[in-house]
């Protein structure tokens, strides 16, 4: 069954209003039809609910809820990732990949290394981009919540968003000592902890930088492994091994 996500302000009593792209998807790529069954869910309270399309108008399509659904899809950890920018297409496989595995916010964060220089200029139109991806793989996976895509931040200004997190993880290739096992073990299992990941660009994180970020609260550097994995390929990594061990808290 396809799943659509909505605000809060587009339900009323039983009946839901779809606007925007999703009505063009709707209609002319899935050809839906009045009385076919879909899912839609409120992002703003998670609730997830059944739905049978009651009418299909020119920029709406109006349902009828059913019932709601039981079943919850989203994890019982908060996974963020800041992530050093990569290029392009890098990026937006992260962003597919991590909202897929269950991430609940990802801020791409300009490093000394990254190859891509985004203009502020263009930075809307690409964090936008971005959302859309998140949305399009939070509907395929069948999730609760679309993750946040935050703008670009440096690393001096991410400081204040690592506040209140359990832990922080980063992954630094010239780790070698500590595990991403060993910290695991340190990290108490309940639900709803909250964990940040900070992954370098393409170039890796500098000395410099690793100075810089020794100083947030929490903070493990750890190691992936012997071998150096791609940008693109070590917050999946972590974010699985981390689901692996924290989502069936619930």
């Amino acid at each position: 069954m396809y799943k659509f996500f909505v605000k809060n302000n587009q339900i009323e009593d039983k009946k839901i209003t779809i606007v925007g792209e999703d009505v063009n998807h709707i209609k002319n790529v899935l050809r839906l039809q009045k009385n076919d069954k879909i899912q839609v869910c409120n992002c703003d309270t998670s609730n997830t609910y059944n739905a049978n399309i009651t009418k299909i108008e020119n920029d709406s399509i109006i349902v009828e809820i059913l019932n709601q659904c039981i079943i919850q899809t989203e994890p019982s950890i908060y996974i963020h990732i800041f992530q050093g920018l990569p290029k392009q297409e890098k990026m937006e496989w992260i962003i597919q990949k991590a909202t897929e595995l269950g991430v609940s916010e990802i801020t791409p964060i300009k490093m000394d290394n990254c190859v891509v220089k985004l203009d502020e200029k263009n930075q809307p139109k690409k964090i936008k981009r971005w959302q859309t991806i998140a949305e399009v793989a939070a509907k395929q996976s069948k999730r609760d919540k679309i993750p946040i895509i935050n703008s670009v931040l440096n690393i001096k200004n991410m400081y204040k968003n690592l506040i209140g997190y359990d832990i922080v993880l980063l992954a630094y290739e010239e780790e070698k000592c500590q595990t991403v096992k060993q910290v695991i073990k340190q990290i108490p299992k309940r639900e709803n902890i909250k964990i940040a990941v900070i992954i370098g660009p393409e170039g890796g994180i500098t000395k410099k930088e690793i100075n810089i970020l020794e100083e947030i609260p929490n903070l493990k550097i750890v190691t992936l492994g012997n071998r150096i994995l791609r940008t693109e390929t070590a917050p999946i990594v972590l974010a699985s091994i981390l689901m692996y061990e924290y989502d069936e808290m619930k």
